[in-house]
């Protein structure tokens, strides 16, 4: 009888070990590198300096409207080399599943992350697997490491997209809309239908942003995917990095009709919602434009807006409100929905 569910003999270096992974894994990572089933893939090293990251994932639950944890791994990653200002070539991927994991689960994530990485231009050149006894992995972990190629700026410093060249006046965008990934990981857990159903952005933003790039030389400042915190802690970090002040205009924040209403609903403000398919950027004012315009021309930037601007300060993060005050946004206090990528 077919085997159904991961065992710990699966993880003992074995027979079910060699058919998870011959008839698994290699199925679907396909990189020649990988399918030698040497102890490290040997890659022809790439002109120009390298970016590395390295992430973890237990997202619960696994499956969600919109991805599931293979789909965010990838893209998570991807997104992560992306706006460093690297190209992303290459990733990683260690298993740790539970016994118990149902294997057509773990084939169904196993094909999110090889889908998602063929529509990243990404390869997966080396792994691991490990199983952990029942009751002591919430089924399935994943840990990634990615690595780029760093893009030149063409302002003859390279990739400086650290935030050290951010000043008054830039202009402040966002690719899209505000916590699709945050909610509808909370409605999953608490088992919430909302009127008009929410799904996670989850997706790798790589060719987004090189299309950035590629329309705006040397004028993109700065870049970062808000994830867990959501916009307003990501936005904080950097004015306190660089010790200007932000004014983000509530009015121009592009947020789902659904969203902004289960947001309310549950007492939870967007800014502070995970997002796992946006970019912020900064860019020099004479580009927001045509930044603009090169982000709202990509599937994945259609609802992108300028959402505020930089001045002088001392770093702090102000929303306009529509009837002119400012309240100051602080990074989020606490978790408000812990394990969401």
């Amino acid at each position: 009888m077919k085997q159904e569910q991961v065992l710990l003999a699966h993880g003992d270096g074995g027979q079910l070990t060699h058919q998870l992974v011959q008839e698994l894994f290699l199925r679907y990572f396909n990189f020649p590198a990988l399918q030698a089933l040497t102890d490290a893939a040997l890659l022809p090293p790439p002109a120009g300096r390298l970016a590395v990251t390295t992430d973890s994932f237990v997202v619960q639950p696994l499956f969600f409207p919109g991805g599931d944890i293979g789909t965010l791994a990838v893209a998570g990653t991807v997104n992560d080399l992306a706006v460093s200002g690297a190209k992303p070539m290459y990733l990683t991927a260690g298993f740790i599943l539970e016994e118990g994991l149902l294997l057509v689960d773990l084939e169904r994530v196993v094909a999110s992350m090889a889908e998602t990485a063929r529509d990243a231009g990404v390869a997966i050149v080396a792994g691991d697997t490990k199983v952990v006894e029942r009751g002591r992995g919430d089924g399935l972990y994943i840990n990634t490491a990615g690595i780029g190629v760093v893009l030149p700026d063409l302002d003859g410093e390279g990739a400086s997209l650290d935030g050290s060249r951010i000043g008054e006046g830039d202009a402040v965008l966002i690719s899209g809309t505000l916590g699709d990934h945050g909610l509808t990981i909370m409605a999953q857990r608490a088992g919430i239908a909302f009127d008009t159903p929410v799904q996670s952005d989850c997706a790798p933003l790589s060719s987004l942003i090189a299309a950035l790039q590629e329309n705006c030389l040397g004028q993109v400042k700065w870049m970062r995917d808000p994830t867990r915190g959501g916009v307003a802690t990501t936005l904080k970090e950097i004015a306190e990095v660089t010790a200007k002040d932000i004014v983000i205009d509530e009015q121009a924040l592009p947020v789902r009709d659904a969203v902004a209403d289960g947001a309310a609903i549950l007492g939870l403000d967007p800014l502070y919602l995970a997002n796992e398919g946006k970019v912020l950027v900064i860019v020099a004012p004479e580009a927001r434009d045509a930044a603009l315009a090169a982000l709202q021309a990509h599937p994945l930037g259609r609802e992108a807006a300028c959402i505020g601007h930089v001045s002088g300060g001392s770093g702090q993060v102000y929303l306009k409100t529509p009837l002119g005050g400012h309240r100051i946004l602080n990074r989020l206090m606490g978790e408000s929905l812990p394990r969401i990528c």
